[in-house]
């Protein structure tokens, strides 16, 4: 019974401790990015991770100082890119893009994805957790329209 006991505590104590650590690993849009900061970035998708809490499409680009780098751009859940159409293999390694989104407070490269232009033009819903994630237009400085649905769906492959 003493066993039954700890075996119970302890298993409930581990329990709390992924849950509580978990919570920790997400973040919130404005810890890590400034929406008065955005960037453009135009170049080539390098590797994709569609995993959970958010997906990260890694681009060769130029800033807008046009100092050429490896960046990191985060999109939205893969169940929210889901529900608009994309597919794992919607953007793959070697396709071109423009991408708006907010950069990182600390000028690492690293965006929040606002909305991506494919090449063929088509303006997409990033799905992001900032405060223009969901927007229904494409920055002004894309053109298009995309996001929730209203605007071109990702390329179905």
């Amino acid at each position: 019974m003493r066993r039954n006991l700890q075996t119970i505590i302890l298993g409930t104590g581990i329990s709390a401790f992924l849950t509580v650590s978990g919570a920790f690993a997400h973040h919130s849009f404005s810890a890590e990015f400034d929406s008065a900061k955005q960037v453009t970035l135009k170049g080539t998708i390098t590797k994709v991770e569609w995993t959970n809490p958010h997906t990260y499409f890694y681009m060769d680009a130029k800033d807008e100082n046009g100092i050429a780098g490896n960046w990191a751009v985060e999109g939205g859940a893969p169940n929210v890119l889901y529900r608009q159409g994309w597919k794992p293999d919607s953007l793959k390694a070697g396709d071109q893009v423009t991408v708006v989104g907010s950069r990182a407070k600390n000028g690492a490269n690293l965006a929040n994805a606002i909305s991506f232009v494919l090449a063929d033009g088509r303006c997409v819903f990033a799905g992001s957790s900032g405060p223009v994630g969901s927007a229904t237009e494409c920055s002004q400085t894309t053109g298009g329209r995309g996001g929730r649905g209203r605007g071109a769906t990702p390329p179905q492959n």
